[in-house]
């Protein structure tokens, strides 16, 4: 199987399980020339912007460990595109990282704070 489409049935997982918890999805594959957001959704009064991240085992790590610092930042600069876009400035926002491995899916709510990252 190829990257891509093994990393898009890892997002197809994650979409499904976000939605059973009570997230709205507002837009997959977000692309913009700063970056791509995975996906975008709503949970209460916040704006979610969610990473996907696949594994097929643990064998390098905790997906969530690729989340790097310039991966963060490629996602806060292309979440404010998004709010900008859409008129929701105003709008609390959260950024999670969803880990999809064989036989787990792992929701990590608020896992990184974009006000550390703009210091």
């Amino acid at each position: 199987m190829n990257k891509r489409r093994f990393g898009g049935e890892g997002e197809a997982e994650a979409r499904a399980f976000l939605e059973r918890k009570g997230l709205k999805i507002l837009e997959m594959n977000y692309r913009r020339p700063t970056g791509e957001i995975d996906i975008v959704a709503r949970h209460r009064r916040a704006v979610v912007f969610v990473e996907v991240k696949r594994r097929s085992s643990l064998r390098f790590g905790r997906p969530s460990e690729a989340v790097d610092r310039a991966k963060q930042l490629h996602i806060l600069r292309t979440a404010q595109l998004y709010l900008q876009e859409n008129r929701l400035e105003d709008m609390p926002v959260r950024f999670d990282i969803v880990e999809v491995l064989p036989g787990e899916i792992n929701h990590i709510e608020n896992a990184f704070d974009a006000s550390a990252l703009m210091e």
